[in-house]
């Protein structure tokens, strides 16, 4: 792999042992980008926030792990958005009281690829190989990057498994990829380019707003477009399919338990988009047949980082019980502030859309008996996942992002649609979209004998040791 080094340096006027004990917390925000990271061990999960440009005006934030940790010495962060590379940081005495910080990154060509087409430049386009192409849009950017961590990574090893297994029809099997920036028009750009490319279905692993975009501006062209995560349900027509947990079904499994000790007052907080606004429909009418009653409801706009003061209205409102919509970098913020200002002491909250990812990131205290239900956890006993997961470590390293029920799907869906060009090659998209949906919950899949339109749940909550699985629904 091609890889590009930038090197950078500082002399910070503290002393090693005492910049290393402060990495990662908010007194160390102002020498090394805002880096945040709860334990210093391998494979805790950081972010931080690296400069596009000179004049630091435009940043994005890194997500990873600790690779390696050598106290007062060297940290080695090994991360996957918005592209996969490792930054190096080395600490070295400078004079009594000072500390010279050296940080190395290196960037991959796809992280160069990454940068220029953030910067309005064109990514290069793949010669005509005779693949059959298909199209992932996945979010390495933007508020949602941390829920996708893994899902390029999925879509990848299962376009490896296909090829490895002779593609299709005796043709390999290309993946286009591209990242949304958590931006709907953005994500229906990058359809129109995987659609220019030739691909013939684009899977959609990103938010709603994204997926209802990109629907739009493939309506007629005769691409199938599938949408491989959690959803509020419909969209969908005879060249879509939707695949993943639907909030109705979470809410059964997760409201009446809620209440089972007499709490019974729900604050429902979400983002101001089509997802939340589905999702709370169908929270209202849940709580009400549990018996419990809304007091209080907070959407806030996709990018939100402080909710101040949303966790003071629900402090007035009242309640004991609280949903979350929320989804990624907004679902960090929401859950550590909601912990730092002491809520949970007062209330218990669901949250529909909390995988290992974001647990990760929100840190094992915040995260503590946090609550949820999904159609797969990394640790759940379903057939076929141990095996799964060997493969996937195999492939990506001991430090990969976890497998989680956002980017599983992806994985699936791709198995799937291969499996449907096997049987007919040349398909129209309708036809595709037909058997997909009709493939579904008929034979052992890849992980378990399941469906992905209506998945089983598991519900899980969040212990010391990452999610406990407490139940299931039929």
């Amino acid at each position: 792999m091609d890889c590009t080094t930038v090197a950078v340096s500082r002399t910070v006027a503290l002393a090693p042992w005492e910049l290393f004990a402060v990495f990662g917390t908010s007194r160390g925000a102002g020498w090394l980008f805002g880096a945040r990271c709860d334990e210093m061990r391998p494979g805790a999960a950081v972010s931080m926030r690296l400069p596009l440009d000179d004049r630091g005006g435009h940043t994005v934030e890194v997500l990873g792990r600790l690779g390696s940790v050598v106290p007062d010495a060297a940290i080695d962060i090994e991360h996957t958005q918005p592209w996969r590379g490792r930054i190096g940081l080395r600490f070295a005495p400078d004079g009594p009281r000072g500390t010279r910080v050296q940080v190395r990154a290196r960037v991959p060509r796809a992280g160069v690829e990454w940068l220029l087409h953030r910067r309005g430049l064109p990514l290069p386009e793949p010669v005509d190989d005779g693949a059959v192409r298909l199209g992932a849009i996945t979010t390495a950017s933007g508020p949602g990057a941390v829920y996708s961590m893994s899902a390029e990574l999925m879509a990848e090893l299962a376009v490896a498994e296909i090829n490895a297994d002779g593609g299709v029809g005796g043709r390999p099997v290309r993946l286009i990829s591209a990242d949304d920036g958590t931006e709907a028009a953005r994500a229906a750009d990058e359809a129109d380019r995987m659609v220019r490319l030739g691909c013939r279905a684009v899977f959609v692993n990103s938010t709603s707003d994204a997926f209802e975009a990109v629907r739009r501006r493939l309506d007629g062209r005769g691409v199938l477009v599938v949408h491989t995560v959690i959803n509020e349900g419909g969209g969908a027509g005879r060249t879509v399919v939707r695949f993943g947990e639907r909030p109705g079904a979470q809410l059964d499994a997760l409201v009446a338990p809620a209440m089972a000790d007499g709490s019974r007052h729900w604050f429902l907080v979400g983002q101001d988009y089509v997802w939340s606004h589905g999702a709370h429909g169908a929270a209202r009418r849940a709580v009400d047949r549990a018996g419990g009653q809304v007091v209080g409801e907070a959407l806030a706009p996709l990018g939100t980082s402080d909710f101040g003061a949303v966790i003071e209205r629900i402090r007035r409102s009242g309640a004991d019980l609280v949903l979350s919509s929320l989804v990624g970098a907004d679902e960090v913020a929401f859950e550590r502030q909601s912990f730092a200002a002491g809520l949970r002491e007062t209330t218990r909250t669901v949250s529909l859309v909390l995988e290992e990812s974001t647990v990760a990131h929100i840190g094992p205290a915040a995260a503590r008996g946090l609550r949820t239900a999904l159609g797969y956890f990394q640790d759940a006993p379903t057939p076929g996942n141990a095996d799964l997961q060997r493969r996937y470590r195999d492939a990506y390293g001991v430090w990969a992002p976890a497998v989680t029920a956002l980017s599983e799907t992806v994985y699936e869906a791709i198995h799937q649609y291969a499996r449907v060009l096997h049987a007919d090659p040349d398909s129209s998209a309708a036809l595709q979209a037909r058997a997909l949906r009709g493939s579904q919950g008929g034979r052992r899949d890849v992980i378990g004998a399941r469906t992905l339109v209506r998945p089983r749940l598991y519900v899980a909550e969040v212990s010391d040791s990452g999610f406990a699985v407490v139940g299931e629904t039929s």
